[in-house]
């Protein structure tokens, strides 16, 4: 007697990719150790409550001339911050997924939202397969009243969640989370590949087919990635990420992927006891508290999407007690700062291999721009010489490996925002000054390589 065939397959956790057999390297997305076996894909066809849309007869190509855009298909959340994020509020129909870390505000900044809209006349559907009715309730009453039309559903099941935005008619509908979702039709457990990779997909489909926008919130791994398969963020419309620490006050919410404003667009927002309050000038919270007459402290600005940050970048340099120095970066790149030692050393003359550094940007912000180089450079030479450096001077500028100092992007609306945060004096690329002539509220430094940037302090 023949044995019967296992009926299960391999599944990448990063991009999706489907094999009948287990491989220590994915072919196509060249990751290592990422299969996971999964139960097939059953032949059953999905019912017509699962929402699936398909392509009938009556649908017909347009031409582009014959789509209308309308201001009502962007709704705003009453959040500025988050509908900066979004691209200038939700756009209808879209499928927007919010990752972040265990209690770092999720859930609670999604039911604010859903208060906002159901408060403004929109018809809200807020689906939770993780907390029951009465915890839902407990959350509400502690960010406020709830008016208008906000229905809650507690359900996992797939199939009765489409039936349910069917026949409400949502504008806005919220599934928390997309782990502890499932569909009969898929024999596997609830947040494995295959049901996180299907659901999302059915969601999709309801989303473009009924004109609702859904936010759907997804676990992290230890990674900090959006748990499930890489293909998932490939499927919606936006991928927005809480970044911060538990212990801190403050939340950094991130658009690493939208295809209807900027991406790497940041909102920042202060966790209170009724919920998330939006920062609507970052700038002054980061800066806020600087230590009086300290070196190695220096205020840099950053651009996150289309808005110029001023931030503190921190600086430490002592002599090392052991043969090999020690380098440690919190909230820029590690690589980046080594390279910038490196530069110091051989194109200054400065001893940095015999010395401890520490670089820190305040506030627990995450900045990778070759904006902040020059800015890192002035503080570890200020706390390398142990001088301070003025606290009205803003610092910002890219440096290459000759030790130049090379142009940066948006210039002027770096300098607007140092003037606008009462700066005295702004050192930035020379080549920058060139579309600053008429500048005259702000004195500018402009400095070709960083020995001219040391030698102003």
């Amino acid at each position: 007697m023949a044995k019967a065939k296992n009926n299960t397959v391999f599944f990448c956790r990063e991009c999706g990719y489907e094999s009948s057999k287990w491989l220590g390297q994915c072919p196509a997305c060249r990751e290592w150790n990422t299969f996971v076996e999964e139960p097939a894909a059953s032949d059953k066809r999905p019912s017509k409550a699962a929402g699936v849309r398909t392509l009938g007869r009556g649908s017909v190509p347009v031409h582009i001339t014959d789509i209308s855009l309308e201001d009502q298909d962007r709704t705003a959340t009453g959040f500025e911050e988050l509908d900066r994020v979004l691209g200038n509020g939700i756009v209808k129909g879209s499928l927007v997924l919010v990752g972040g870390d265990p209690g770092i505000g999720k859930s609670t900044i999604l039911l604010q939202v859903c208060r906002n809209l159901s408060g403004s006349g929109k018809k809200v559907l807020y689906i939770s397969g993780e907390e029951s009715l009465k915890q839902i309730k407990m959350r509400a009453n502690r960010i406020g009243p709830i008016t208008g039309e906000l229905l809650f559903l507690c359900e996992t099941d797939l199939d009765l969640i489409a039936e349910a935005i069917e026949s409400a008619g949502p504008d806005m509908v919220v599934i928390d989370s997309i782990q502890t979702m499932h569909r009969d039709d898929i024999s596997s457990a609830p947040g494995s590949v295959s049901q996180v990779r299907e659901s999302t997909n059915t969601l999709m489909q309801l989303a473009k087919g009924n004109g609702a926008a859904i936010f759907i919130v997804g676990h992290v791994t230890k990674e900090g990635v959006v748990a499930g398969p890489r293909v998932l963020e490939h499927m919606v419309d936006t991928v927005l990420y809480f970044e911060g620490d538990r212990q801190d006050s403050y939340r950094i919410l991130r658009a690493v992927k939208n295809r209807f404003g900027s991406t790497n667009e940041i909102g920042v927002f202060e966790m209170l006891e009724s919920g998330l309050s939006e920062v609507k000038n970052p700038s002054e919270m980061l800066i806020s508290g600087r230590p009086k007459e300290a070196s190695g402290a220096v205020v840099a600005c950053s651009l996150e999407g289309t808005r110029p940050i001023l931030l503190e970048v921190q600086a430490l340099v002592t002599a090392t007690n052991f043969g090999m120095a020690r380098r440690t970066a919190n909230g820029v790149d590690y690589n980046r700062i080594n390279i910038l030692l490196a530069i110091l050393e051989k194109r200054c003359g400065f001893a940095m291999s015999r010395y401890d550094a520490y670089v820190n940007i305040a506030g627990g912000m995450k900045m990778n721009e070759p904006a902040l180089d020059l800015a890192v450079v002035m503080a570890l030479i200020s706390s390398f010489k142990n001088r301070e450096v003025d606290p009205g001077m803003l610092i910002f500028g890219e440096v290459g490996l000759s030790g130049e100092v090379r142009a940066v992007s948006q210039a002027p609306q770096r300098v607007a925002e140092a003037v606008k945060m009462g700066f005295t004096t702004c050192v930035l690329p020379k080549s920058n000054l060139i579309k600053l002539k008429e500048e005259t509220r702000i004195r500018l430094l402009g400095v070709e390589n960083v020995r001219e940037a040391i030698g102003l302090i």
